[in-house]
């Protein structure tokens, strides 16, 4: 939509919680400036591959920072402060993030209270590990671990293990992003901001649904279960002649339609008609599941699945997922105008109007401070000499 052309964000940011929550605002096409510490900088920016042969630019970094601007500003010292404030004036921010401790907040000059006196109506998120009353540093894993989801997650004889992306980094960024939206919509209708105060840890836990309930209200024990489903079988992953699937009949129509066919009537036993008795005779029924799929390749079950309407998927690598064709048409890039270097980016989770515009293109994620000239310079009016000043004294 055209209107978000028009907004300004402002992120004082590091990592990957607030970093991917403007990524995603940048590619609704809203104007997106990133904020660093002038000697520290984002430390994501040193991890993974030096792909370009330069500092403060390695492949991880690159990932989720495509279609943004980079400023330096040291926001502890009086003078960064008071540029910070011109900053939001003349940017006319709408809305600015951080993922900052609580108790820099005021120390830094970027308290609610404090920018809502510069701007009445901006929208203020404030990405905290536990909340705004809390001071604990929080890193993905140990949210896994916290919130229960590693002790969900493995088979149910091993160790709890960690999620493969990091959920309550990328889950939290999410909920930031539907929160930001009620907030413009509600600035939009009443002409006023808000603070939001946006706990990683709650951000989390809510993903825990059914464990919660069930745990709480019945006193149940959840606990993790491998590829196995607790409550529909057969759901699992079985072996096949070259690979491996995965199958999941959610109801007793399909498990009909399944034992229907010459492959599998040998399952088709009347203590499995309800799924009740599959559930509770689970490990002997995939134990015969896969002595059948192991005669067969991947691709002769996802044939047979697919034409009977039941939800079936071979276990794809990331390079075999970027060829799928539902996900190749939706990729995005990123070129980078100084070396030509291409980056092929996740696609969005949902085509917005913005990138459709722009062929799918974002522009390559920011050097380190490398709007600096451009806004402090050109925007703010700062000549050549007051910038080196403020450089070499550790201002930008």
């Amino acid at each position: 939509m055209k209107i978000f052309k028009n907004l300004t964000v402002l992120s004082l940011e590091q990592a990957t919680v607030a970093p991917y929550l403007t990524y995603r605002l940048a590619q609704d096409g809203m104007n997106v400036i990133r904020l660093e510490h002038p000697i520290y900088g984002d430390p994501n920016r040193f991890i993974g591959e030096n792909v370009l042969d330069e500092e403060r630019m390695n492949a991880y970094f690159l990932c989720i920072n495509s279609g943004k601007k980079a400023l330096t500003l040291n926001m502890a010292d009086p003078k960064g402060q008071e540029i910070f404030k011109e900053l939001v004036q003349k940017l006319d921010v709408d809305i600015f993030i951080t993922n900052q401790l609580p108790k820099n907040y005021t120390k830094l000059g970027m308290a609610y209270d404090i920018m809502k006196e510069i701007k009445p109506d901006i929208i203020w998120l404030g990405l905290t590990g536990f909340g705004p009353d809390s001071n604990e540093g929080a890193y993905d894993p140990i949210l896994q671990a916290r919130s229960g989801l590693m002790e969900l997650t493995g088979e149910a004889d091993g160790d709890p293990q960690v999620l493969g992306i990091p959920l309550p980094d990328m889950g939290t960024s999410e909920h930031g992003y539907g929160l930001l939206m009620k907030a413009l919509f509600k600035r939009s209708v009443t002409g006023e901001g808000t603070r939001i105060d946006l706990s990683m840890f709650e951000s989390t836990v809510s993903w825990m649904t059914t464990p919660i309930s069930l745990t709480k209200s019945f006193g149940a024990t959840v606990s993790r279960r491998g590829n196995t489903h607790e409550f529909f079988s057969p759901v699992s992953v079985y072996k096949t002649s070259n690979g491996f699937v995965y199958l999941a009949v959610g109801n007793d129509r399909q498990w009909e339609s399944m034992v229907s066919q010459d492959m599998f009537k040998s399952l088709a036993k009347e203590e499995y008609k309800k799924n009740k008795g599959r559930i509770a005779d689970v490990d002997n029924l995939n134990t015969a599941i896969t002595a059948i799929t192991e005669q067969h390749t991947s691709e002769e079950l996802i044939e047979l699945f697919t034409a009977i309407t039941v939800p079936i998927s071979k276990i794809k690598k990331i390079n075999e997922v970027l060829e799928d064709p539902l996900i190749a048409r939706r990729i995005l890039t990123s070129t980078d105008p100084k070396t030509g270097t291409k980056v092929t980016l996740a696609p969005p989770p949902n085509m917005t109007p913005f990138l459709e515009e722009h062929d799918q293109k974002l522009s390559f994620p920011p050097r380190f401070g490398e709007q600096n000239q451009e806004i402090y310079g050109d925007l703010l009016g700062y000549d050549a000499a007051t910038l080196a000043e403020f450089k070499e004294k550790g201002i930008v």
